[in-house]
């Protein structure tokens, strides 16, 4: 068992692969040619080119890979010893919504766990947010994960500060079962382990973690981080982004993906992004998490953008208020830029909005704007 967990550990830290490759291949060894690791491992170079497709580059990777075969397998029983689980993408206790909301090109080939991890299998959600978040956004965690936890929802959070936090505290406050997905491999969160050590005995804690175990806490991890946190959600809940950052990335992939994205609705002069979120496809909601349907229709709004500016050029402002929309204008400015319908003009010293082709008819103009 050691040995077969060492080689998923050798095909995780793979230098410079993309998830992908590395599933590919794993896929392709499990599934097409259907051998076990250790007879891929005893294949000549000529096999490997010919029968997996592999490079001069990526067959040196597998062979460094392999050298740290010994190291790795001593690393597994260790961390097994420990109370540490490590689950594999084919295991049947690897959560089935990561698989479906990442597929094979984002979903992390090794997990690796401590906690009850019946929790992986749990009906999710994840409340994400600013670090320096406001009250309001504050109160609007701690309601929804006092909501989830009454519908037996685990939460899944980052732990960072703010939202993250408020999040997971709350919620292990009312025995609420939470995921904590880790920016660093999990051997280095000691400090974490014996804070929620109750917790995690109890079983409404599970630490997971998708980096190397022995990898420290980064800037970079942290972001990476992100998409898995939205990746093991079922529902994920913004409430309060910034137009940037690691909330703002994770929504808008998730919009993507087709993830639903529920983002509170923001009071008048909130200095946030959450209604460029709304604009942008997620669902607004109130502070208790219910949904709020009047005047966010994203189909219709950019069907009313495409009459206004069909061969005129208007200001963000100006097509704004035509369609009686309540948002900041330079916000609105950076949705109109996006949009692939739109072209932007420069005159003087404002950024004008103009359609880029004339095909819509007056009757339908007149329609849409009534």
């Amino acid at each position: 068992m050691y040995k077969d967990l060492a080689y998923w550990l050798l095909f995780s830290q793979m230098p410079r692969w993309t998830t992908f490759r590395i599933n590919s291949l794993i896929a392709k060894i499990l599934l097409s040619q259907k051998i076990k690791f250790e007879d891929f491992f005893n294949l000549n170079h000529n096999e490997w080119k010919n029968i997996f497709d592999l490079n001069d580059k990526e067959i040196l990777d597998l062979e460094n890979g392999k050298k740290e075969l010994v190291n790795y397998s001593f690393l597994v029983e260790d961390m097994i010893n420990q109370g540490y689980e490590l689950i594999p993408l084919n295991s049947a206790d690897y959560p089935r919504k990561l698989k479906d909301n990442l597929k094979l090109k984002f979903a992390p080939p090794l997990l690796y766990i401590k906690g009850n991890k019946n929790l992986l299998h749990d009906e999710t959600i994840a409340i994400v947010g600013s670090r320096k978040a406001d009250d309001i956004s504050l109160q609007f965690t701690k309601n929804i994960s006092t909501k989830a936890t009454k519908e037996y929802k685990s939460i899944v959070s980052g732990g960072a500060k703010g939202i993250d936090q408020t999040a997971l505290e709350e919620t292990l406050k009312i025995d609420g079962h939470t995921i904590l997905v880790l920016p660093q491999g999990i051997l280095t969160y000691s400090s974490g382990m014996k804070k929620y050590y109750k917790d995690i005995i109890n079983g409404n804690l599970l630490i997971l973690s998708t980096f190397f175990p022995k990898a420290p806490w980064s800037v970079g991890l942290a972001m990476a981080r992100n998409k898995y946190i939205y990746g093991l959600a079922k529902e994920i809940y913004v409430a309060q982004s910034d137009s940037k950052g690691g909330t703002w990335s994770g929504a808008i992939e998730g919009l993507k993906l087709g993830q639903t994205i529920y983002v509170r609705e923001p009071k008048k002069n909130e200095k946030n992004a959450n209604d460029l979120l709304i604009l942008k496809g997620a669902k607004a909601v109130d502070i208790n998490g219910n949904v709020i349907k009047k005047k966010y229709n994203k189909i219709l709004i950019e069907e009313k953008i495409k009459n206004l500016i069909n061969g005129v050029a208007l200001t963000a402002k100006e097509i704004k208020e035509k369609i009686n929309y309540d948002i900041d204008n330079r916000k609105f400015s950076i949705y109109l830029s996006e949009l692939p319908f739109v072209k932007k003009e420069k005159k003087a010293n404002s950024n004008l909005f103009i359609y880029k082709n004339k095909i819509i008819q007056p009757d339908l103009f007149n329609k849409i704007m009534e």
